[in-house]
């Protein structure tokens, strides 16, 4: 098989088991997508979305998020990984929000980047899902699948993302991580694949 039929493989099989999809993250607006985004690092979403229900009842702007000690987010977050890293981090960006964006969350690489505990994937996340803009954030299941099924053997996020726009069409971006992601939680697990065991890859080493 070759890359591009390999390609294509991917691209219609996730399709057909992931025609919807989703965004793992409860939110309501922009801002409260930056804010589950930035808490979903090292953490599942499943906890993320226990704990941002009382933190977005409390600070569901950016402007009631600023007005908050860190220490007061902290009580919040403090069942997830990285809470005290978080929680200086959700302030401050609350603060830059108002101070630099009239309290929107900007609909730029550049500007999200800036912004405190925002790195290029959440901003990719938040450009993609908040405002359409074609990205493709890569995480840990989408490193590890992309390697698997021949798409990259890129040993960074940067590389592998790169590698993984250069295939896939533009246009399926931001659908095509979310089901990479899906599958790889439901099917291509870390310790429950080989690259071998579940549907795709089985089918993807048969015929590569």
């Amino acid at each position: 098989m070759t890359k591009s039929e390999r390609v294509a493989w991917v691209a219609k099989h996730l399709a057909k088991l992931y025609p919807e999809t989703p965004i793992p993250l409860d939110h309501r607006d922009p801002f409260t997508l930056l804010v589950a985004v930035v808490l979903s690092a090292q953490c599942t979403d499943k906890k993320v979305n226990e704990v941002t229900p009382a933190l977005f009842a409390l600070a569901g702007t950016p402007e009631q998020m600023a007005r908050l000690s860190p220490a007061k987010v902290l009580e919040i977050i403090r069942p997830l990984g990285l809470a005290p890293q978080k929680s200086k981090a959700l302030v401050g960006l609350s603060q830059m929000l108002l101070e630099h964006h009239q309290g929107q969350v900007p609909a730029s690489f550049e500007a999200l980047e800036a912004l405190p505990g925002v790195g290029h994937k959440t901003a990719s996340v938040v450009m993609a899902q908040a405002f359409g803009v074609p990205a493709f954030p890569v995480d840990t299941h989408i490193h590890r699948l992309a390697k698997r099924w021949k798409l990259s053997a890129g040993k960074s996020v940067e590389q592998v993302e790169r590698d993984l726009k250069k295939v896939f069409p533009q246009e399926s971006w931001n659908q095509l991580h979310l089901r990479i992601i899906f599958y790889g939680r439901e099917y291509c697990t870390a310790r429950g694949c080989d690259g071998r065991t579940c549907p795709l890859c089985r089918q993807l080493n048969v015929r590569a």
